[in-house]
């Protein structure tokens, strides 16, 4: 069987989703992510305004 991940963008959503999986009988799994939402929307909200630097991985050199 396939599984499914969705992004709900607010609390109402997320709710409406658990409530339907509930009344299908269809089991869940809730995971949190361990990023600060502030700090997620903050990244997010600065990369739509183009406020950021691409860092090549191979520039980067250990100390």
């Amino acid at each position: 069987m396939e599984s499914l991940i969705m992004h709900p963008q607010n609390k109402e959503q997320l709710l409406a989703l658990k409530a339907v999986a509930r009344a299908l009988k269809i089991s869940f799994e809730i995971s949190k992510s361990p990023y600060n939402p502030d700090f997620v929307a903050m990244v997010k909200d600065a990369e739509k305004r183009g406020n950021y630097k691409t860092i090549d991985p191979t520039d980067i050199w250990a100390v």
